[in-house]
């Protein structure tokens, strides 16, 4: 394809993706949460001999790109994503984005132990069961689960600055999968019209961003 082609489809893709995320953190409170994170990127690559290896774990041998999609999922109901540097701070998101009459269920680490001070909160041990008396998140999780397959196996890669932009676009189509494919284009179309001049897209295919 020629250099003005490539431009076509890469606008047409990020028009695409602006229509599909506008709005998405607008509407009701969420009432009945599943609360869960995902880490994504930050990918250091081990050196090829083993004496040069170094241990990645060790904060000075990360990129510093790693990042945190915190996922908020009304069951039966709508999602909401976040971007943060770690999971613990879907603690202060929640008081943000969750009614205080709402219940939430969250895994066992230990930063979501705060919400009890807010919330009724169900635990789920996931080294004992996946859903155990009302308790699961599995929903959060699913969510998390086509993202990353819609990162790692679509786009291969995702810079930090806009992941946020994926996670909603991901968030988008979990809200509306039961729409027909029509319904989609048009709702897409729609609120890519109905958006003001992004500045985070404008002159991306310019490199002038």
């Amino acid at each position: 394809t020629s250099p003005s082609m490539r431009h076509l489809l890469l606008c047409r893709c990020h028009l695409g993706r602006k229509g599909a995320s506008n709005n998405e953190g607008d509407g009701p409170a969420l009432t009945h949460v599943e609360v869960d994170g995902a880490y994504f990127g930050g990918h250091v690559r081990p050196e090829n001999r083993k004496e040069d290896r170094k241990d990645r774990r060790l904060k000075e041998h990360q990129t510093g790109k790693r990042r945190v999609v915190v996922a908020f999922r009304q069951r039966k109901g709508r999602t909401l994503p976040f971007v943060t540097r770690t999971e613990a701070e879907g603690v202060a998101l929640a008081n943000e984005n969750v009614d205080r009459m709402a219940s939430m269920s969250a895994d066992e680490a230990s930063h979501w132990d705060m919400l009890h001070a807010g919330w009724a909160v169900n635990r789920i041990n996931h080294s004992l069961a996946y859903s155990a008396d009302g308790a699961c998140t599995n929903q959060a999780e699913s969510y998390s689960s086509r993202l990353r397959r819609m990162v790692e196996g679509q786009h291969h890669h995702v810079s930090p600055q806009h992941l946020h932009q994926y996670a909603n676009q991901a968030a988008w189509l979990e809200n509306n999968h039961r729409l027909s494919n029509g319904a989609l284009a048009r709702k897409v179309v729609a609120n890519a019209m109905d958006a003001p001049v992004s500045r985070n897209w404008k002159g991306y295919w310019q490199r002038a961003a």
